[in-house]
Order: C-alpha cells, then structure tokens, then sequence
C-alpha cells in the first residue's frame, strides 16, 4: 500500500480523527459514545498521547499530496491504577471509505513497533459483538480472546456485549 504513511497525530488531525470517530458513534455499535464530540471535547483525550512513552496516537494518512487522515490507532490508559500501567488498551478506527484496504492492519503493527522498547506488558482491547472483522484483526494480531461481557452497552434500544481480547507487547 504504498500510497499510505504512518505517522503520529498532530493536532491538526484531530478534526479528522474526530470525524472518524463520530462516523462509528453515530451509525454503529462499535463504540459505545452516544454523542458526536467536536474537536475541542477530544484535546484531553488527544493530551493523553504523545510520541513517545507508552500511550500512543498514530494516523495513517493518504500520501497522494492531500495527507487526508485514512484512520488512526491509539494505545491509552486502561486503568488509573497504578499497578495497571504496564497494560494499555489499544484502538483502532478506519475512515468508513478506507474500511478493507489494510490500514487498520498497517496501524496496528506500526503502534505496536513503536511502543516495543517501552515498559508495556500487555495490550488488551474490547470488542462490542458482533464485529467479525475486528475480531478477526485483533486474533491476525496476536490477540486472544480472555472472555465476553454481556449486555454491558445499551445503545441503539439494544444491549450489547463486549469481547475482551489480550496480547502480550513482545
């Protein structure tokens, strides 16, 4: 996929990250966000990574001279206590027109890369079901799948339930 880099976010792609993000609030079950946000709610959010250290915010962008964000992968917190800080929870979100081309994949193994030197034991990521096809990345990944929540998100008048999955960084 040559027409496609990895880099890491600056702020001025938070609007587009934004706008990918919202696609998936508002039309899927994906996430579990209710409301489309504006770039200014996402800044914490985009605060909390930096380019280097364990939590991550990468972003595949179209090379064509346009640098149009295709998609993004984070790696964040997963919770605030402190014997939880060598395990992040990973991301991964496609623009809906670049679903199927590969950089959810690509984005995945460039966050990963770019964390192995850090102090990261495990990655874990949750799965709202069905999502064949993220569940398909993360096990392509290395992950496994460690258990299933059910009917923890209610969203569209529907319960959902959420897969959890795990990998080791290394």
């Amino acid at each position: 996929m040559p027409d496609v880099a990895i880099r890491p976010a600056v702020l001025s792609d938070l609007p587009a990250i934004t706008d990918i993000y919202n696609h998936y609030i508002v039309n899927t079950t994906i996430t579990f966000d209710l409301a489309p946000f504006a770039p200014g709610d996402r800044l914490a959010w985009f605060d909390d990574h930096s380019p280097a250290g364990r939590h991550r915010l990468l972003v595949a962008v179209d090379e064509l001279g346009s640098e149009t964000v295709l998609g993004y992968a984070s790696t964040s917190r997963w919770r605030p206590k402190a014997a939880y800080e060598t395990t992040v929870e990973s991301s991964v979100y496609c623009r809906a027109d670049a679903v199927g081309r590969g950089i959810g994949t690509r984005l995945y193994e460039a966050l990963f890369e770019s964390i192995k030197d850090e102090d990261v034991h495990r990655i874990v990521a949750g799965v709202s079901l069905p999502n064949p096809a993220s569940v398909a990345l993360h096990e392509r990944l290395g992950f496994r799948r460690v258990g299933v929540f059910e009917k923890v998100g209610r969203k569209f008048g529907h319960y959902w339930d959420v897969a959890w999955f795990q990998r080791p960084l290394r």
